[in-house]
């Protein structure tokens, strides 16, 4: 049997991992994806993480800066993942629009689900591959697995381990010719905001373990903040304290905490 031929919509890094994933097993004949533009210090124009791997895989990618009914899809199945973009009506009518969130939908439906667990200090999350809607990853699931979140993972692992389960459930859910939808739960709602300034800074009256979970939620892209000091590492000490592990001064690099100490005095 022939694989499956399918477009993917995918922009940050989290998209490229399953992108690249799903191009061993299908075929892929067309990548979504948000303009490039600037990024990092330099801000030089730079092009989305998964524009990057489709180059390296030849496969086509259009770059919208929005999508209207104009947009050409590639194929009448369409994995979206990490992608960014309103989808408007008539697109989601002329194609299957499958998405994949990286939680338990209900829970954690929106921009920062894997941020948000960890912050929440949940012992487990997972991935749900639902039918794409207009509201807000409310449609009906296609498939759903959970998995263990081990105190030292950080989002970086996290995400590494949704995009594997990812690929899995994606190649059973595409083996089908009509995937098989159930209705999504109204209860147990709770909704992933985006990441915003406030979110970063780590204020030192809080309890060490929410401050341990703001700076795994955080790492290893986006970085906590103790003042002008970035924390990528912590934990709670023997004496119950939140003990920062690996840290980068601003304008320098990452090092250990204690370095960072030694280098004070």
């Amino acid at each position: 049997m022939a694989p499956r031929q399918i477009a993917v919509a995918a922009t940050g890094a989290f998209g490229a991992d399953v992108l690249e994933r799903l191009a061993v097993e299908h075929d892929v004949v067309q990548l979504l994806t948000r303009p490039d533009k600037p990024r990092g210090r330099g801000r030089r124009v730079a092009s989305p993480p998964a524009r990057d791997v489709a180059e390296r895989l030849g496969i086509p990618a259009l770059q919208p800066e929005r999508l209207d009914e104009s947009v050409e899809l590639g194929a009448d199945t369409v994995v979206v993942c990490a992608y960014g973009l309103l989808i408007p009506n008539e697109l989601l009518e002329r194609a299957l629009w499958l998405n994949v969130h990286p939680s338990l939908l209900p829970r954690w439906r929106g921009a920062a689900p894997v941020e948000r667990a960890l912050m929440a200090g949940d012992e487990e999350t997972g991935v749900t591959i639902h039918r794409t809607v207009e509201a807000l990853d409310a449609g009906p699931i296609a498939a759903r697995r959970a998995f263990p979140v081990a105190p030292g993972d950080d989002a970086g692992a996290v995400y590494v381990r949704a995009a594997e389960v990812a690929a899995e459930l994606l190649r059973d859910v595409l083996a089908e010719d009509e995937p098989r939808f159930a209705p999504q739960s109204e209860e147990g709602v709770t909704y992933a905001e985006k990441i915003r300034p406030e979110d970063r800074e780590l204020d030192p009256a809080a309890p060490p373990v929410q401050l341990v979970n703001r700076v795994r939620a955080l790492s290893p892209h986006i970085g906590a903040r103790l003042g002008d000091l970035m924390v990528w590492r912590a934990r709670v000490g023997d004496d119950g304290s939140f003990e920062p592990v690996e840290v980068q001064p601003s304008g320098g690099r990452r090092m250990v905490y204690d370095a960072y100490l030694r280098g004070r005095r």
